[in-house]
């Protein structure tokens, strides 16, 4: 069988960048629970707009294949934000059925981090940049 690795890349792209923009979408108009968090931490409220970054544009830029491996850490950081700021009891923690509680979020950034090392492939928007 041939490996076909750019149209395997293109469905990874797709996946990881489709599923977390779902999550940006919902926050559209709604980031004061982040900002509430942020400030009880100490931080700025200003930085809960980070999230339309890491969660509409990163992977909006990510599904096209531009950029990808830039695209890659702002989308990493900021589920590692999110890890860390809202999940951060349950990092050590496994669900009712023995996964990790933290599962989805662990495969969004295994995703991220993949691209972030193998690029967009050939079947990108750009393909040429040392960033995709």
């Amino acid at each position: 069988m041939n490996k076909n690795t750019d149209l395997g890349l293109l469905i990874l792209r797709i996946a990881v960048g489709g599923l977390m923009l779902l999550h940006g979408i919902a926050k559209i108009g709604n980031t004061s629970f982040i900002g509430g968090m942020l400030e009880e931490k100490g931080l700025p409220y200003i930085m809960s707009y980070g999230v339309y970054i890491t969660e509409i544009i990163a992977p909006l830029l990510i599904i096209a294949g531009f950029r990808t491996r830039l695209s890659s850490v702002a989308y990493v950081f900021g589920a590692l934000f999110a890890l860390f700021l809202v999940h951060s009891g349950q990092i050590f923690s496994l669900n009712e059925t023995g996964g990790w509680e933290l599962e989805l979020l662990g495969m969004y950034i295994s995703g991220a981090l993949c691209l972030f090392f193998t690029g967009g492939g050939k079947l990108a928007v750009s393909s040429s940049n040392q960033w995709d």
